[in-house]
């Protein structure tokens, strides 16, 4: 993968929790905007912000328009154990595919052009929310928890990531405010862990995971018990 120094370096696009809790070592963090994608919460979360019988709603990047988030640039000789990490993190049950594309790093002068690994939305998947109408949205964030904790903290620590990187998005605020998240993105809320599946990336340990079980009927089955 292209970009930085060197043409192999890793470089991961983090638009979500990664952006907040990448949990894993990086040697470089910079502003970057991916072009043909868009932040928008399209996935339902059965695992780390909700349940089969509650689900969730978190990020995922869906087809069309921009998206700013910040990329992270990977030790080469970290790179494969970050990888391993990711997939552990990100693909538990397929609602999410790995990705490699074109972004473009900000600062000053020209942007960098570089290939990012990412995570985008499988539109055909039956964890794919699509475009969830806002005050059903702010209905699910409000009352979804799952193995890494609540949906709403999830919601407001992405919240407080954006404003603190300058990035304005207002169908976030707009649900932000449907969700009853007040003031500077709830500023004072105490600090977020990932719990869950995949605990903290270790280099000595090489970012060992615990296994994870692509269950496919446990995927698919869950609609049928989604609220209505």
């Amino acid at each position: 993968m292209s970009g930085g120094p060197g043409q192999q370096t890793l470089w991961v696009f983090a638009y979500g929790s990664l952006m907040w809790q990448p949990g894993f070592p990086f040697v470089e963090a910079r502003r970057a905007r991916l072009e043909g994608y868009h932040r928008s919460f399209c996935i339902y979360s059965l695992h780390y912000r909700g349940t089969q019988q509650r689900p969730g709603l978190v990020l995922g990047l869906a087809r069309g328009g921009t998206c700013e988030g910040i990329a992270f640039r990977v030790a080469d000789e970290n790179a494969p154990a970050v990888r391993a990490y990711l997939h552990a993190r990100e693909l538990i049950y397929g609602v999410y595919r790995e990705a490699r594309l074109p972004a473009d790093l900000e600062g000053e002068g020209e942007p960098q052009r570089i290939d990012v690994l990412t995570y985008i939305a499988e539109a055909g998947h039956p964890s794919f929310a699509g475009t969830v109408p806002m005050d059903r949205g702010a209905e699910i964030i409000r009352a979804a928890r799952g193995k890494a904790g609540s949906n709403l903290s999830y919601f407001v620590a992405t919240l407080r990531k954006l404003r603190e990187l300058g990035i304005r998005q207002p169908d976030l605020e707009r649900l932000a405010v449907r969700a009853g998240v007040g003031g500077p993105y709830a500023g004072a809320s105490g600090p977020l862990v990932l719990e869950g599946r995949c605990r903290a990336f270790s280099i000595r340990r090489g970012a060992k995971c615990s296994p994870v079980r692509h269950d496919r009927r446990h995927a698919f089955a869950y609609r049928r018990r989604l609220p209505s």
